[in-house]
């Protein structure tokens, strides 16, 4: 396995006096995580990347790839309704096909509120925190990118989509392949099956539970046993999606006109939001979104003007993000080695098994890649 260099110390405290503005708990988080639960949050695409460990007999773990949702899981354990919580530790991730490192040091801010906190100005907060620590690197080429999957669903319900095909939209909207791929449908009388075929559309007549039991009788009859640790219920509410997918019409091609328009826009923040409102329909939830920006903006104040981008379809590996998302890049680095990256995860805690209506939010740094002397 390769191993990134270390940081020198003094570096690497000027990293963290940064992200201890936060005022945040220090935690751990184990180093074996859920094989399964990985994969949900990032699609099976991502098992390439993870390294896989099983004990015979046991459940599928990895090594954990990221910190984010290992606190998540620990903090609804905790049972506390709030949580500040920083962390500094290796992460694990495969490069079968190059020369980067595959066990790194992040280090990062999670911030967990009760429903109805002020959001706006957690994101600002966490986002300038992500900013700060990655200049205490040293690296003078450093922008913001910021992009919001938030954004993208008010601007699809703006666009008065039929139901399941704006339901299907919002779905993908952080895994941009799958987005490119249903605007290249554009046209089509519908959408074509993404796989589940007779056995999907048949479960989609049945609620949740009845699909779940009737996957059971098939599994019990034909005397097999799922694997990967995913049971009856996750399995049959994902060939439901499916089979409604593969009913639901395609976009028009003025419809993926507009989205395209959307996903491409990558300009200063004030025109790219004006972009936006050329685009949009009319609706409430695009109105709020929109105030939200402005809002966010205004207390990001801080940063240079010229050093903040704007690039609503911005999307990270895992699909748990949404709302708020963001990068620092390198132009040494590119846009696919950030030295920080995070942002808001509401939905996230429900999907582990905590309470619903949490407000969630943070960023990880890379010591390594912020570090002048660094990543190269």
């Amino acid at each position: 396995m390769r191993v990134e260099p270390p940081v020198p110390a003094k570096a690497l405290a000027a990293i963290r006096e940064a992200l201890a503005a936060a005022g945040a708990e220090p935690v751990d988080a184990p180093i074996l995580q859920p094989l399964n639960l990985l994969l949900d949050l990032a699609g099976e695409a991502m098992r390439a990347r993870l390294f896989v460990v099983q004990a015979e007999g046991g459940a599928e773990s990895c090594l954990r790839p990221d910190f984010t949702a290992a606190v998540a899981r620990q903090h609804i354990e905790s049972g506390a309704k709030a949580g500040r919580y920083v962390y500094e530790g290796p992460a694990f991730r495969s490069e079968p096909e190059g020369e980067r490192p595959e066990e790194f040091v992040q280090l990062g801010v999670e911030l967990f509120a009760p429903g109805g906190g002020a959001t706006v100005e957690a994101d600002a907060e966490i986002a300038g925190l992500a900013w700060r620590a990655a200049v205490a690197g040293g690296r003078q080429d450093l922008t913001l990118w910021l992009g919001d999957v938030g954004l993208f669903a008010a601007f699809i319900e703006s666009l008065k989509l039929p139901e399941a095909l704006s339901a299907r939209l919002k779905r993908v909207a952080g895994r941009p392949r799958l987005l490119w791929a249903e605007l290249g449908r554009a046209g089509e009388a519908t959408a074509p099956a993404d796989g589940g075929g007779q056995l999907a559309a048949m479960l989609s007549g049945f609620t949740e539970p009845q699909a779940a039991a009737m996957l059971e009788e098939v599994w019990a009859l034909a005397g097999v046993e799922p694997v990967g640790g995913r049971g009856p219920g996750e399995i049959a509410a994902r060939l439901v999606r499916r089979a409604e997918a593969a009913s639901a019409p395609a976009l028009t091609k003025p419809q993926a006109e507009a989205i395209h328009a959307f996903m491409t826009i990558s300009a200063d923040p004030a025109v790219g939001l004006k972009q936006v409102r050329a685009l949009a329909g009319k609706g409430a939830a695009i109105d709020a979104a929109l105030a939200d920006w402005d809002a966010r903006l205004a207390k990001l104040s801080d940063i240079p003007a010229d050093r903040l981008r704007f690039t609503p379809a911005l999307g990270h590996a895992f699909d748990y993000y949404d709302g708020l998302t963001f990068e620092v890049r390198s132009d040494a680095l590119g846009a696919d080695r950030p030295l920080a990256s995070g942002g808001r995860y509401d939905s996230l805690l429900a999907r582990l098994g905590g309470a619903s209506g949490v407000r969630a939010v943070g960023c990880v740094v890379r010591p390594w890649r912020a570090f002048s002397e660094g990543e190269r």
